[in-house]
């Protein structure tokens, strides 16, 4: 695999999506496995399954196909508040938590609102088997592991017919993927050509639906290197996935900056001390809220008060929420959701004549980008040096941003 930085990163699915599919691609691409290994042993699976990768063919053509075993002699059915406390509780890197925790709540919401339930009492059937998790958390480990600026993905066939499945014989598509297509606008492409049976997998539109940029190939790009990850399923044609990471041209000159959704939580207190108060702020944060802020305010009565708001993934607001109710004071909670636009940016450092200085390094719209000495840094290297704070930022100016690693938001 090229070692240039990923400039963008297109999902061809003549057959349709499967997990266990986009994960082979991605291995087939060239992403090592101790990419997915280390994650799920900080989640506590490596020891209940097994991931076995082989070089085959379908069709005629070759690829990756990967075999999922799990070791449980008695797997459980793993209810959605679970499996998020298991993600919550790991040292995950947060981008990677937050984009499996979004995964995840998708596939959530689209299973509670298909069969009538509560979000928290949905019960994984295919969702969450042990191959299943195996696939949200690899995908989501290799994909961040290549940071593409772009991702991309066909619109993925429906399929049609009857699969028949833990809750019996259902219609194709299976009402999970339908939902999921519908929450996240995701367009489905009827092909009467294809073979019946399930094409997309509700794990396998979840991830692309929630990884991936938009929903068209790109118009121009020069393939740097392909990835085939191949189905289990007998077709009459090749059953396939493939990965092209490419270089277009759209997306060299400058990064374009990426939508995050949020959700903003927030609480007006006036009953609380301020040790109370920093309590709460400090759990919030602790439980992965992106920011917590408070500013004073005036509330009922002439009391002095404080607003608290904290933004977090979407796929954290349930379980920050327990924290409101268990470490605030506040009978009431209001939620909604947002959003925020983010530039790339990576962390390096810059070489003076008295030190390194940790920097962070930011790509405007236009393909400029600029650099910042973290303050911490500056500070103790004043102590040391005898240099003023501000002479060591003009030492810092001149000096060559230095990082090995990717671009990320």
């Amino acid at each position: 695999m090229t070692s240039a930085p990923v400039s963008s990163l297109h999902i061809d699915c003549p057959t349709g999506l499967a997990g266990d599919m986009l994960l082979a691609a991605l291995f087939d691409l060239g992403v090592p496995m101790a990419v997915v290994q280390d994650p799920l042993h900080q989640l506590g699976l490596s020891e209940l399954v097994r991931l076995d990768l082989t070089e085959a063919r379908s069709g005629g053509l070759r690829g990756q196909r990967l075999s999922v075993s799990g070791l449980e002699p008695d797997p459980p059915h793993r209810q959605w508040a679970d499996i998020r406390q298991r993600i919550v509780d790991t040292a995950l890197n947060s981008h990677l938590k937050a984009r499996v925790l979004a995964v995840f709540t998708a596939l959530a919401e689209a299973e509670a609102r298909v069969h009538g339930c509560g979000v928290e009492t949905v019960h994984f059937h295919e969702v969450g088997a042990i191959d299943a998790l195996v696939d949200v958390v690899g995908v989501c480990a290799a994909v961040t592991h290549l940071s593409p600026r772009h991702l991309s993905c066909d619109p993925p066939p429906a399929g049609r017919g009857s699969v028949r499945t833990a809750h019996g014989l259902l219609p194709v598509p299976v009402p999970a993927v339908l939902e999921l297509a519908r929450a996240h606008g995701v367009p489905l492409r009827q092909d009467t050509a294809l073979p019946e049976g399930e094409l997309t997998t509700p794990t396998g539109l979840a991830l692309v639906a929630v990884l991936a940029d938009s929903f068209n190939p790109p118009s121009v790009f020069t393939p740097a290197a392909i990835g085939i990850g191949l189905g289990h399923r007998q077709l009459d044609r090749p059953n396939l996935v493939r990965l092209c990471l490419s270089y277009d041209e759209k997306w060299n000159s400058a990064i374009a900056p990426r939508w995050q959704p949020l959700v903003v939580q927030e609480a007006w207190i006036d009953d609380a001390s301020p040790e109370d108060v920093a309590l709460l702020v400090d759990q919030l944060r602790a439980g992965g809220a992106v920011d917590v802020a408070c500013h004073p305010l005036q509330m009922k009565k002439s009391r002095a008060g404080l607003a608290i708001t904290a933004l977090m993934p979407p796929g954290l607001a349930e379980s920050l929420r327990d924290i409101w109710w268990s470490a605030g004071s506040s009978i009431g909670l209001r939620e909604r959701s947002q959003g925020r636009w983010l530039l790339p940016r990576r962390s390096g450092s810059l070489r003076t004549p008295w030190g390194r200085l940790r920097a962070k390094q930011v790509q405007k719209p236009n393909g400029h980008c600029s650099v910042k000495p973290e303050a911490d840094d500056l500070q103790n290297l004043s102590k040391t040096s005898g240099c003023t704070v501000e002479e060591l930022r003009q030492a810092a100016a001149a000096a060559e941003f230095e990082t090995s690693e990717p671009w990320s938001w």
